[in-house]
């Protein structure tokens, strides 16, 4: 989620003669620990992210990442959480493969793919909005952050999926290095009352590739769409994350090289591409202050849309982190009690979103309350988000809202987790 004041499996080898990108036969797979542990990470990183927007006192003032105003913890504490998004959505693609690797047939995936994409984009609407806000005001219509673009994704790649593999991860890859070059075409964004409502045509752009607020109507007043999460690039980071999952068919020692390879190639790719600072970025970096302020600016790039930068300073450490988590050797059953923390809620990453949003708005509501702060506007739309004297608190007591926040979490999806172990009914592959 932006910031409130802006937006306010162990595999098993393939069997003789397939290669990387050849699925070969089906067979019956574990889920992949390191990939559930990845995911179980960056989804607790992800609620500190959330925790802040409700609870620090600078969330409504300024933006965390606006070097005349944070400081570098909390440039820090929104930074890395650049990592979630990302990950999402490529593992997302990755799962999907995994999915035809242990028996579904393409038309089945196809299937599968079109109607849980259809219930994510349903659910980001209605309950994920409702946990967001804790409001029902029609006068913000629709909230669309990353589980609809998961969701939009997922239909595109149920049609993506019949190409051949190559095809699909060229698409990808294309879109991810190409789609910098319709930043020289953005639409004219809506500025608020009294102001020119956009055009259909230029709606439609925003939906692709520009971050935006507009009226869904034709005139204002009308209930407004607040598009967090643009489509493009996103699609091409599901496409390469499909095809990214064939090396799961791989031995393991090979697997574990290449993704070091891959990861550590795109993290160089991004240090250089960030240098040259011609191309990949909105956003130019400049000297500042002081080193670490300048290191700062390096690192800091664009997510709404996610550039090119962005996608390989993320992308590439969470691949190089899948083959550590490799290296380090075991699966949940014999692995370290952390381990098996994180790939807890690694198992059960849609259960856990919904529910940390519910989470870290409620603490944030029983602080306010119990400190006498100003709370309503935690039950408004981000339309009526307006900061109040006294609101928030310091980072300390965000960072100890979100402990307290992920450990209360903790007993819920390691249950709901052994309930998706133990039973097959068809209706828990959408939870």
């Amino acid at each position: 989620m932006p910031d409130l004041h802006t937006a306010n499996q162990t595999a098993q080898s393939a069997p003789q003669g397939a290669g990387p990108l050849d699925p070969g036969p089906a067979q019956t797979r574990k889920r992949i620990d390191s990939i559930d542990l990845l995911r179980g990470i960056v989804m607790v990183v992800m609620m500190l992210d959330h925790t802040r927007d409700f609870i620090h006192s600078g969330a409504l003032l300024f933006d965390p990442l606006d070097f005349s105003q944070t400081t570098v913890w909390v440039f820090l504490t929104r930074w890395i959480t650049h990592y979630c998004a990302p990950v999402f959505v490529f593992l997302a693609g990755t799962g999907a493969y995994l999915q035809f690797t242990r028996g579904k047939s393409k038309r089945e995936l196809s299937r599968f793919l079109i109607t849980r994409g259809l219930w994510l984009v349903i659910l980001e609407v209605t309950v994920v909005r409702l946990l967001v806000t804790f409001s029902v005001d029609p006068k913000l219509l629709f909230f669309l952050q990353v589980i609809w673009v998961i969701g939009a994704s997922m239909i595109v790649l149920a049609a993506l999926i019949h190409l051949p593999l190559k095809v699909v991860a060229g698409f990808g890859l294309v879109m991810i290095a190409l789609h910098n070059l319709l930043d020289r075409f953005p639409a004219q964004p809506w500025r608020g009352p009294g102001t020119p409502v956009p055009s259909w045509g230029a709606k439609f752009w925003m939906l692709l590739h520009q971050q935006a607020f507009f009226p869904a109507g034709p005139n204002f007043p009308s209930p407004i769409v607040a598009v967090l999460y643009p489509l493009i690039p996103w699609i091409g980071v599901m496409a390469v994350g499909y095809a990214f999952g064939a090396l799961y068919k791989m031995d393991q020692e090979r697997r574990r090289k290449l993704l070091l390879s891959i990861g550590g190639a795109s993290v160089v790719l991004f240090c250089l591409i960030r240098a040259w600072d011609v191309y990949g970025e909105p956003q130019h970096w400049h000297r500042q202050k002081n080193t670490v302020f300048t290191i700062l600016s390096f690192i800091n790039t664009t997510k709404y849309p996610p550039s090119l930068d962005f996608l390989l300073m993320t992308l590439g450490p969470a691949i190089v982190a899948l083959a550590l988590f490799e290296m380090s050797g075991g699966s949940q059953r014999d692995g370290s009690w952390i381990r098996k923390f994180f790939v807890t809620f690694g198992r059960v990453p849609l259960f856990f979103y919904m529910l940390q949003w519910f989470t870290a708005h409620t603490i944030a509501l029983i602080l306010y309350i119990s400190f006498s702060k100003p709370w309503k506007w935690l039950v408004k739309t981000p339309v009526d988000w307006q900061y109040q004297p006294g609101m928030g608190f310091n980072l300390i007591v965000v960072y100890a809202s979100w402990i307290g926040g992920v450990l209360l979490l903790y007993p819920l999806c390691k249950w709901f987790a052994g309930v998706k172990a133990r039973r097959k009914d068809w209706w828990l592959s959408y939870l």
